[in-house]
């Protein structure tokens, strides 16, 4: 490492925001280090994110969970062979995806320290080094970003020192596949670990507390998700909250508010993140936290404190790809940079579950909430030919647009590919786009994109039966609007 003990920007945290402010000063010709307590990449390299990806992929693809029926066979495999193949997939994607991270820095010139990082007086940083005896060193800097992301909430009635009870990152130390597990939260985490160990063959019940899994989704598209877990056999308590946990030998007794008690031989909680501002000195360099612990920023992301900048979990739970952008975005004010102004406001929501649930813009339930008139049009993967042939029978695209110009509002999607096919929808929304777009189109078939024109064709036949559109249907899903009668 260069030997200075001053930088252009000092980045505490190489997760998603630590790393998409690093490479854009650095791009610009900053010089830059980041401090990083543990490895680089955060969660999404570690214990979540991609890790969580890995494990669903191999879960299909080592049982065939997902093509069982389609092919009509039943193979299992051994599980403790399963296990120890998940493992090590899993720890070759977090070091391949670390790595990647690494000779990013190094071809963009960034520094990384490894060790604790606390703010010093006048935009210092004090690190303790993890390796050379854990020497203390000072940098000073002209900006700073506070990166330092969260962990898993644990509540307080609950021993995680029990070696059955997971939270979801100590889960990937896992150290056999379980006969039974109860999964607690019905967010993004919970569904898809819900989802994996089902494919693995668990037994899985899944408790949640609130009146509906993935809150943050579509109601329709929500509910629709919970009908096929529970067709996969996984077990789910709904409006219901775990009371506490005891051990009976080698059965965990899971007590619920609702009186009953639930046997397990493993649990995961997966209820939410903590900030971790810990130890970096807050007060003392005068930077403001609210209520929940997470460091107040104005709209450029700068703190209470001048020249101290902040982006990414810490200033509240998001996803990987908003941190990032938030990262970027900091880094572009604290130095003057025209490269990005503002983050997209946008941005897609993604379950990798099986299957996957993905969403973005306007959910029914906040078109309603604004007095929007709207309609919505629907695509049934039932009826898709590309459904048909993968055997994904149950997915569906949803679109949401506005009932007077057609402008598309929200798309939401749950099926094979869900995360992907959605980009299509956030595109078009922000340009503006009209659900019309999707009959121009010529999409390749059989695509799962060809879901749009028929959610497209499903929405204004809907206005067309009310008169609100001039369009004739037709049995083969196409539209002929009436030509004018020459004179």
């Amino acid at each position: 490492m260069k030997n200075t003990n001053h930088y252009d920007f000092v980045v505490i945290g190489g997760g998603p925001a630590g790393q998409g402010a690093a490479e854009v000063a650095a791009i610009y010709g900053y010089k830059t280090v980041v401090v990083e307590s543990n490895v680089l990449g955060g969660v999404v390299a570690t214990t979540g994110g991609a890790p969580t990806k890995t494990l669903r992929d191999a879960a299909l693809y080592f049982t065939g969970f997902r093509d069982r029926e389609v092919y009509g066979l039943a193979g299992q495999m051994d599980p403790a062979l399963i296990g120890k193949h998940l493992r090590s997939r899993t720890i070759d994607v977090c070091s391949q995806m670390q790595e990647s991270v690494r000779l990013t820095f190094e071809k963009r010139g960034i520094d990384v320290i490894y060790g604790r990082a606390r703010l010093g007086p006048n935009r210092t940083v004090i690190v303790v080094e993890h390796q050379h005896g854990g020497q203390e060193r000072k940098f000073s800097a002209d900006r700073i970003l506070l990166a330092t992301g969260s962990r898993p909430f644990h509540p307080p009635n609950i021993s995680f020192e029990d070696p059955d009870i997971y939270d979801s990152e100590k889960l990937f130390k896992i150290p056999r596949l379980p006969q039974s597990a109860i999964v607690v939260g019905g967010g993004a985490i919970g569904c898809e670990y819900a989802s994996i160990f089902k494919a693995l063959g668990v037994s899985v019940t899944l408790v949640d507390s609130g009146d509906r899994l993935l809150s943050m989704m579509d109601g329709e598209i929500s509910r629709l998700a919970a009908t096929v877990y529970e067709g996969m056999g996984i077990h789910l308590l709904i409006g219901k909250r775990v009371k506490c946990i005891k051990r009976i030998q080698d059965t965990l007794e899971v007590a619920l508010d609702s009186g009953e008690v639930l046997r397990s031989k493993a649990v995961l909680f997966a209820v939410g993140r903590s900030v971790n501002t810990d130890g970096l000195g807050l007060n003392e360099a005068g930077v403001n936290t609210n209520e929940r612990g997470e460091i107040v920023v104005d709209r450029d992301f700068q703190t209470s404190a001048e020249g101290i900048y902040a982006a990414g979990d810490v200033i509240s739970p998001s996803l990987s790809s908003v941190s990032m952008e938030q990262g970027r975005v900091a880094a572009c004010h604290a130095f003057n940079l025209e490269f990005k102004e503002a983050i997209d406001m946008l941005p897609v929501w993604a379950v990798y579950s099986i299957p996957e649930v993905a969403g973005v813009g306007l959910t029914e339930e906040a078109a309603k909430a604004q007095g929007i008139d709207f309609e919505v049009g629907r695509s049934n993967f039932a009826t898709l030919p590309r459904g048909i042939i993968s055997g994904q029978l149950q997915g569906m695209l949803k679109l949401i647009f506005r009932r007077d110009n057609h402008h598309l509002l929200g798309a939401h999607a749950l099926g094979d590919i869900a995360s992907e096919l959605i980009g299509l929808g956030q595109a078009t929304i922000h340009l503006g786009g009209e659900i019309d777009i999707f009959n121009r189109l010529t999409f390749a078939t059989p695509t799962y994109t060809m879901a749009y024109k028929f959610a497209a064709f499903d929405g204004l036949r809907r206005l067309a039966a009310e008169g609100r559109f001039s369009g004739l249907a037709n049995q083969d899903n196409s539209f002929h609007k009436p030509k004018k009668k020459v004179k």
